[in-house]
């Protein structure tokens, strides 16, 4: 198994710190990951925030990939439907001729209203916008000269020059978190990514079989948001837990109106342990906790998040090291 990290790049308006610095800081944690052994380095995408979440995961993924060389890079996930597809199938192939072979493409379609908004796009759309989106991009990948017609994207005779290094195309993940999200992850996608629930995983195999393809085919790439290993799990869970509150809160801020909540508004570090959206946890039941998962669902590589807004990072790469030196041996 191979494990990935995940991240948003925010900076907090109360950090006190330069956005800049904050962006190096965690290009530089994922040069020294990979030196661990993690596998993967992935982005988020958002906008409009007060935060400076990372809203170009794909200029944030060819950063990391230019520095370094083994890595799996590329968003978790771009938000497709704000893209025009010719621009990101460009993109992604230049991305993936500088990290030679090493770009992971994941989609979704978001759910916030004002950021379709604020680029000018239909927001009751997003799902077709997408569908035509995915073809165009694949096609394109790989090597044809496209003509479309669709209803909302009009192609003549595009091609890319240069072309990715992978092939036939470089692997484009789905994600999401409904029956949608898994039929659109069957039909146009390499695999799924996302909320890797048994429940999540039948949908993705039963929208499988439907397409008549076969479910024994279905790669699957996911895990927790917060997993965070510690020899005293109580007292990083302290330190973490105020970082954390402001990270899950701004979510349950964007989902109200979305059908999308995943969570409340958490109140205090003990309502956030009540909710049971976090883990924090000793080495051998890190390696337990992962199991357990993986019998549930048979995730190729286990992501999660890299460091809540704002924590220290001493703390995080401590957990990092802990995790690489007791948590990966048990699944090589």
């Amino acid at each position: 198994m191979r494990f990935g990290l995940t991240t948003d790049f925010r900076n907090p308006p109360d950090s006190g710190r330069r956005s800049a610095a904050v962006y190096a800081e965690i290009i530089e944690t994922f040069v020294w990951a990979e030196s661990l052994g993690f596998d993967a380095a992935y982005v988020f995408e958002h906008h409009f925030t007060d935060d400076d979440y990372m809203s170009s995961p794909m200029v944030a993924a060819t950063a990391i990939a230019a520095r370094t060389t083994r890595m799996r890079v590329g968003p978790d996930i771009a938000i497709l439907p704000l893209y025009d597809p010719v621009r990101v199938a460009e993109d992604g192939a230049v991305l993936d001729l500088i990290s030679n072979g090493r770009l992971d493409f994941g989609v979704g379609l978001g759910y916030r209203s004002v950021e379709y908004a604020g680029h000018g796009i239909d927001f009751k759309r997003k799902g077709a916008r997408a569908d035509e989106a995915l073809e165009i991009i694949r096609r394109l990948w790989q090597g044809e000269t496209v003509n479309f017609s669709g209803k909302h994207f009009s192609i003549s005779n595009a091609r890319l020059s240069p072309r990715p290094v992978q092939q036939p195309n470089p692997p484009i993940w789905v994600g999401g978190f409904s029956t949608a999200a898994a039929r659109r992850a069957a039909r146009f996608g390499d695999g799924y990514i996302g909320p890797t629930s048994r429940a999540m995983y039948d949908k993705y195999l039963a929208e499988l079989r439907a397409l008549g393809k076969d479910p024994a085919q279905a790669r699957v790439m996911g895990g927790d948001l917060w997993l965070v290993v510690s020899t005293d799990p109580e007292r990083t869970f302290n330190l973490y837990a105020p970082r954390l509150i402001y990270w899950f809160n701004a979510y349950a801020r964007w989902f109200e109106g979305s059908g999308t909540g995943l969570w409340p508004m958490i109140k205090d570090a003990e309502h956030l342990r009540s909710l049971g959206l976090v883990n924090f946890l000793t080495p051998d039941d890190a390696v337990a906790h992962i199991r357990r998962r993986v019998a549930e669902v048979p995730i190729e590589l286990y992501t999660m998040m890299l460091a809540p807004p704002a924590v220290d990072m001493k703390l995080v790469r401590e957990s990092l090291e802990l995790f690489a030196a007791k948590v990966m041996p048990a699944f090589k």
